[in-house]
């Protein structure tokens, strides 16, 4: 099965770290990014990576080459101007019109779920998005609410009341259909394709989900790596 990890943005919350360094090369302890995007999506099974870049294009293609130091085949799509998300997978769909199913990561994505579960489910699908309980980015407070005493103080909880995407995707070759030439998948394809009821969710618990967007993020996903890997 093929995976495309979509990494031409540039990064520009994470500035200026993204000055020099794109986005997917960033260190996350001791790793790239895409390094640990890749060794995820070998773990399920996947070992075709096409990688859509643009920005700093060059300093991603001398670091993870072929892919054959890190046990893949990869291969890269060029993006001449931004194309958004949406725009980027349509510049690679020379490569994946003849598929029955690929994935699609965001490249700023880092979790443990099963990707491959998104293909499963697939059926009379056109796509089906990864979704996860909303993560807080604040501490909440409880109080009672009639005398107004504080309760308990919690640190970034889970709010499993509301989902977000999860930047994890499985498509069908239909997809191509209604993928524009520029613009992105969350306001131009996704709308489309959930009217017509062709988008599925599946939702994943008690999972671990990180999106890189700040410098933040990136402190905090480097303390997990290193106090959960051996």
């Amino acid at each position: 099965m093929k995976a495309v990890i979509l990494a031409g943005g540039y990064g520009k919350r994470l500035r200026p770290l993204t000055d020099t360094v794109p986005k997917a090369l960033l260190q996350i302890a001791g790793k790239a990014i895409v390094e640990r995007q890749i060794e995820w999506l070998r773990s399920h099974g996947v070992n075709e990576i096409i990688m859509c870049v643009g920005y700093l294009k060059e300093k991603i293609i001398e670091s993870i080459s072929s892919g054959q130091r890190l046990n893949v085949k990869v291969g890269y799509v060029v993006e001449d101007e931004p194309l958004g998300t949406a725009g980027a997978l349509k510049n690679a769909e020379h490569l994946l019109r003849s598929e029955k199913a690929f994935l699609v990561i965001n490249g700023d994505i880092l979790t443990d779920i099963n990707p491959i579960s998104l293909t499963e489910v697939l059926n009379n699908y056109v796509g089906a998005v990864a979704v996860v309980p909303l993560p807080s980015p604040y501490g909440i407070v409880k109080y009672d609410m009639n005398e107004y005493r504080i309760i308990e103080f919690k640190e970034k909880p889970i709010i499993e009341e509301y989902w977000i995407n999860a930047g994890v995707y499985a498509f069908s070759s239909e997809v191509f259909k209604y993928l524009p030439l520029k613009g992105e998948l969350e306001f131009t394809t996704f709308p489309q394709l959930s009217s017509k009821g062709l988008l599925r969710a599946v939702p994943f618990k008690g999972r671990y989900w990180k999106s890189i967007d700040s410098q933040k993020d990136l402190e905090e996903a480097d303390a997990y790596f290193r106090s959960n890997t051996k």
